[in-house]
């Protein structure tokens, strides 16, 4: 299992939102490559970054600042937010990005997500954004009657790098991650999940280490990195001392 550190982008800045609320914002920095610098030379594995203003708008808003963050830093790079149609799939595989997260798309237009791992086998990730079990799309702010599990199993069989399931309710409030949904995901689709949303400190990367075998690829932490109450460094050794 790795860790593996979010730079969310809304204007240009590094930011996080609590429960994914546009209203309730914090800056951490206003150079997003600085802190993609700071998380390779702490060790990191890969780098997700979403492009915020991108998920609102529906199209690539921050392409420049993740253009250079692939130039700062020799790190493979998770991408979602705002990334809609094929061609802003392939403007950000041409560009460099190793993953691009489909979300939005999962719900609205399963021809996408399946079009795109054709032409792009384990370089396409489905993001799966819930709260209370249902999925939510545009950027969090439309909420659906969907259910998680039924909507994952849709795309089993595609070549789906991975699955990143992110529990709203918790994204940003450092509460601890809900481990119980993310292994019972995990344990349900044939496809390798990743964590996200209400990292506190060591002791839910420690719980999710105790059901990694279910699926679990990694886990994406932010605000507790932003907030010093997970040492990126630490987290890290604490999973390669189980590997």
């Amino acid at each position: 299992m790795i860790i593996i550190p979010a730079i969310d982008i809304r204007g240009g800045r590094c930011v996080r939102l609590l429960q994914g609320d546009f209203r309730r914002e914090t800056v951490y920095s206003g150079d997003p490559v600085e802190v993609a610098r700071r998380w390779a030379e702490k060790g990191a594995e890969r780098i997700h970054v979403v492009d915020l203003d991108g998920s609102r708008e529906g199209r690539p808003v921050n392409a420049d600042v993740i253009r250079r963050i692939l130039s700062a830093v020799d790190l493979p790079i998770e991408l979602g937010g705002g990334i809609r149609d094929l061609a802003a799939v392939e403007f950000y595989l041409a560009m460099g990005i190793r993953w691009v997260i489909l979300g939005t798309a999962a719900l609205k237009d399963r021809d996408l997500v399946v079009e795109a791992c054709r032409r792009n086998p384990g370089r396409v990730i489905l993001g799966i954004d819930a709260k209370g079990g249902k999925v939510a799309v545009e950027g969090w702010t439309e909420a659906t009657e969907a259910d998680t599990l039924e909507v994952a199993k849709r795309y089993e069989g595609l070549g789906l790098a991975a699955l990143v399931y992110t529990d709203i309710s918790r994204d940003g409030m450092e509460t601890g991650v809900n481990v119980s949904a993310t292994e019972r995901l995990a344990r349900a689709v044939k496809i390798p999940v990743i964590a996200s949303g209400g990292v506190a400190g060591l002791g839910d990367i420690d719980r999710l280490l105790a059901v990694a075998d279910a699926g679990i690829l990694g886990v994406i932490t932010g605000k507790a990195l932003y907030t010093g109450a997970l040492d990126l460094g630490e987290a890290i050794a604490r999973t390669k001392s189980v590997r």
